[in-house]
């Protein structure tokens, strides 16, 4: 079988709930890191492996994945588009690219960071292949994700995000290799609350064959929950350059858009990300932080750990302080988390403001001059004194 033959499944129709307020306003793999979005690491690693085509699965806020997008001309690749209307699990998004594919295909999630080099390896092993392939990593939070068990490189068990202590560190990297007859076998799977999920379906599959593994120890970067964010825009910001500004100190871990617009004295510290159109007025002082385009810092406040999102408004002499927090996600509380605070588009925090560790503002809310605020904020909510 020609390479050129072998097409990827990209998922990227889900809403990433656990993101929000981020994902009001944009799907889960158009969030930016680097001041690129997620998926646009996806499509690039695809393309860099040499495959022609990719069939995009897009369903919540699928125009802003199509604009973006467009024909895949920009990255060197074909790409269609299919619309999974429900998001109803990852076995179901996969269905839905059934016209669109006719040899072996690979699946990719649309919202983690991969190596071209994975892909690769999957496609070779899916050309050589009977079965399915799965790629594998490793973890310290094999229990956030589906732990497999593995013997001869070959996987024998999968346990999707168990809720009993594991031993194993080895986990499902997302990344597969799939003959069509993959559909029928998703068919067949019984619905679990009404969701199919491709590890349901692998898991019926290994009963009858062999699923091939494929170890990796590349990059693995995943954005589950908002501090996640933080961590992945650490490890990606290009650190091969030291911006030079006369009269501002930016540290050479930053990623800086076009038009940003940073005030003399300001301060713009490592593993941070500033989109486009950004105003930091004078003596600002931002690290590890994301800021989305539009966005505008003034003068003095102080911003660290923060993700700060589109056209919202920092305060002058407003403090997001930064340091770790408990937050509770699902009912799920994670202790000592590193996330200052969360501004959503379009907020607004107040001169003078104090932003405490974990705070998150949805969208539209603001926040009175002065004030100090905790917890989670409700979009357009206006919090003011007394």
């Amino acid at each position: 079988m020609e390479a050129e033959t072998v097409s990827a499944v990209v998922l990227a129709a889900g809403e990433g709930r656990r993101l929000e307020p981020l994902t009001n306003r944009r799907p889960k793999p158009m969030i930016p890191v680097a001041n690129r979005p997620i998926l646009e690491y996806v499509v690039s690693a695809i393309a860099d492996a040499g495959l022609e085509k990719i069939v995009l699965v897009v369903g919540y806020q699928q125009e802003r994945i199509r604009n973006y997008f467009g024909d895949g001309d920009d990255w060197g690749i074909d790409i269609e588009y299919v619309v999974q209307k429900k998001q109803l699990g990852t076995a179901h998004a996969v269905l839905q690219a059934e016209s669109a594919v006719s040899n072996s295909f690979l699946v990719l999630n649309g919202d983690r960071l991969v190596d071209a080099s994975l892909v690769e390896r999957v496609r070779s092993e899916t050309e050589g292949s009977d079965g399915p392939v799965m790629a594998i990593t490793r973890t310290e939070h094999a229990s956030d994700y589906g732990v497999v068990t593995v013997a001869d490189d070959r996987v024998t068990a999968i346990t999707e995000k168990p809720t009993d202590p594991v031993a194993s560190e080895l986990i499902n990297a997302g990344v597969y290799g799939f003959e069509p007859s993959i559909f029928d076998a998703i068919r067949s799977t019984p619905t679990d609350r009404g969701e199919l999920a491709i590890t349901t379906t692998l898991e019926r599959v290994a009963a009858d064959q062999p699923i091939r593994a494929v170890r990796y120890r590349g990059r693995w970067l995943d954005v589950s929950h908002l501090w996640d964010l933080l961590a992945v825009n650490a490890a990606t910001v290009d650190d091969d350059r030291t911006p030079s500004r006369e009269g501002r100190a930016i540290a050479a871990d930053t990623a800086i858009g076009s038009d940003v617009a940073i005030g003399p004295h300001a301060t713009v510290g490592g593993s941070t990300a500033i989109g486009d159109n950004v105003t930091i007025e004078s003596n600002a002082v931002l690290s590890n932080a994301v800021v989305f385009p539009d966005a505008v810092i003034e003068s003095g406040a102080v911003v660290r750990d923060a993700i700060i999102a589109e056209n919202a408004t920092v305060g002058a002499n407003a403090t997001i302080a930064g340091g770790s927090a408990t937050i509770t996600v699902d009912g799920t509380v994670h202790d000592a988390v590193n996330l200052g605070g969360v501004v959503g588009d379009n907020a607004s925090v107040g001169s003078g403001a104090t932003v405490n560790p974990g705070t998150v503002l949805g969208d539209g809310a603001t926040v009175d001059h002065g004030l100090n605020v905790s917890g989670r904020i409700e979009p357009d909510a206006v919090v003011r004194r007394g």
